[in-house]
């Protein structure tokens, strides 16, 4: 299959001044920002151009900023004659971005799904007790019993499978500690606190997931016009009933990467451009299998590559 799959990166790429110089050309990422604002009601070009009040990395505003951000770049990639994808998915909050691109929800839809998603999971645990960490150089059942013995009346869990060795653990901030502390004993390369306080996709999130079932219901959703391959069962479907569960159980599930980046290649699939600022994804991609090939795109140059490689292969 020549056709690419688009992926979506979700909280954590996030920067401030991203996709500046991708704006400087393509007016239509200004745009989409500026539809953005007025849904919101703040300015979120000024948001993560300049940040002045250091709210980016808030929850509430990282959500609807990486959304906006995903669906900026994917108008760029259409304007500029890009191919269409064979299917599409994104991590976590990227999931939304891959919606929107599937034609299943508008973007002031999508937004206003994420902005409650955020708001949501930011109450869901108070401030300082929940925590995330990334744990490198063990595999998936090792990071899994680990986190069991961790736990005691706590809760920690595995929550992101982004590629072999590179598994994110959530839950109480308290049981985050003892699981890194364990996870170096058990001779992990690495056990990195991440810079977020919502325990996301852990089972502290399932209040937090009734509640945005109720906003999802509200929302009008469309069959998908190309597969998305959702987070939660690196499964696709086409009901849109079926595709609103999918998103509630998302936000206490964990993020099947690897699964969903192998259920994309067994479609065929060996091109994934990642539409949306950083390169995270494509880094996960050869890490998942080193004969994929990501393409990440963010900014003028590696737009210009990513279509090049695409017209290469067309041709």
């Amino acid at each position: 299959m020549s056709s690419p799959a688009f992926v979506f990166p979700g909280q954590g790429s996030q920067s401030v001044g991203m996709l500046a110089d991708l704006a400087a050309e393509w007016p239509c990422v200004r745009e989409t920002f500026d539809q953005a604002s007025v849904a919101l009601g703040h300015d979120m070009w000024r948001l993560v151009q300049q940040d002045p009040d250091q709210l980016l990395d808030h929850t509430q505003y990282t959500q609807p900023a990486m959304l906006t951000a995903g669906v900026a770049v994917l108008q760029v990639w259409r304007e500029a004659g890009g191919p269409a994808p064979a299917c599409v998915a994104g991590h976590s909050l990227g999931e939304y971005s891959a919606l929107v691109a599937a034609g299943v929800l508008d973007l002031d839809s999508a937004l206003r799904v994420v902005a409650e998603r955020a708001r949501l999971m930011q109450n869901a645990v108070p401030q300082g007790q929940g925590a995330m960490a990334a744990i490198l150089g063990l595999n998936d059942e090792m990071v899994r019993s680990i986190c069991e013995s961790a736990q005691n009346d706590d809760v920690v869990e595995p929550v992101n499978f982004n590629a072999p060795g590179q598994v994110v653990i959530a839950g109480h901030a308290v049981a985050v500690k003892r699981a890194m502390e364990e996870a170096q004993r058990a001779g992990a390369k690495r056990a990195v606190k991440l810079p977020v306080s919502v325990p996301a996709h852990s089972r502290l999130m399932e209040t937090a997931a009734d509640s945005l079932a109720e906003t999802l219901a509200g929302v009008e959703f469309t069959a998908p016009a190309v597969r998305v391959v959702h987070n939660v069962d690196a499964a696709s479907h086409a009901a849109p009933e079926k595709i609103r569960d999918t998103l509630r159980r998302q936000l206490y599930n964990p993020v099947r990467w690897t699964d969903s980046v192998n259920a994309m290649a067994a479609m065929g699939v060996h091109r994934f451009v990642e539409l949306g600022p950083g390169r995270v994804l494509a880094g996960m991609t050869r890490r998942i299998d080193r004969s994929l090939q990501g393409l990440p795109v963010d900014d003028p140059a590696s737009l210009n590559k990513a279509l090049q490689q695409c017209a290469h292969e067309e041709a």
